[in-house]
């Protein structure tokens, strides 16, 4: 129980960057300067090691246990609560933050499943870049380009969505579905691209 506890834990502090992140991306004008500022919640996450799940799943091709499995769903589920809860205060102290959320939120459920597959699969491909480089490497390089490359080109993050429609604060099972699609999205294009690298990385821990 403790494991499983430390392992929600990791992912709500994960969760709880990605809201910041979202808070600065939406509180700027220039989306380029948003764009770069959102850089700086999965460098704090790789450098303390908190749990992504979109940061974690490429890394299954070459993790394919059962404590690996576990990490990355309860690391899931601390996301999307620290995500959603961080959305909810977000949303309470900016309301000119929640407006421009609500157009992000209107304007992501107008997509296609096919269009949001796409999207997120390509985030998947960028996320699982700025990692491996991060892990191997130990530079933030890849970080520092993927993350605005991703947001600047319209690919969808399943966690950074969860928080533009928590501070949004709106809630429909169309939403709901949504952003399992770009879960799905997001895993589909993190492990083509790990497996076509033919990736060694054991993750050493990271994430």
């Amino acid at each position: 129980m403790r494991q499983a506890l430390l392992k929600i834990a990791k992912g709500i502090a994960a969760g709880i960057m990605i809201s910041i992140g979202c808070a600065v991306y939406l509180a700027c004008e220039n989306k380029t300067v948003g764009a770069i500022g959102f850089s700086v919640a999965l460098l704090i996450i790789c450098y303390l090691k908190f749990s992504l799940y979109t940061g974690k799943i490429g890394f299954l091709i070459v993790r394919r246990d059962k404590e690996y499995f576990s990490e990355l769903t309860l690391g899931l589920l601390g996301n999307a609560i620290g995500v959603i809860i961080c959305g909810w205060l977000l949303s309470y102290a900016f309301p000119q933050m929640r407006s421009s959320a609500i157009s992000l939120y209107d304007a992501k459920l107008s997509q296609t499943f096919l269009q949001t597959i796409i999207r997120a699969a390509f985030c998947g491909v960028l996320m699982y870049v700025a990692v491996a480089v991060f892990s191997d490497k130990n530079s933030p390089i890849g970080i520092l380009f993927a993350i605005p490359v991703f947001i600047l080109s319209g690919f969808e993050h399943s966690i950074a969505d969860m928080g533009y429609f928590a501070i949004s604060m709106q809630f429909s099972l169309n939403a709901f579905g949504y952003i399992w699609t770009v879960i799905l999205g997001n895993s589909i294009g993190s492990l083509i691209i790990s497996f076509l690298a033919g990736s060694k990385e054991k993750n050493n821990g990271l994430l």
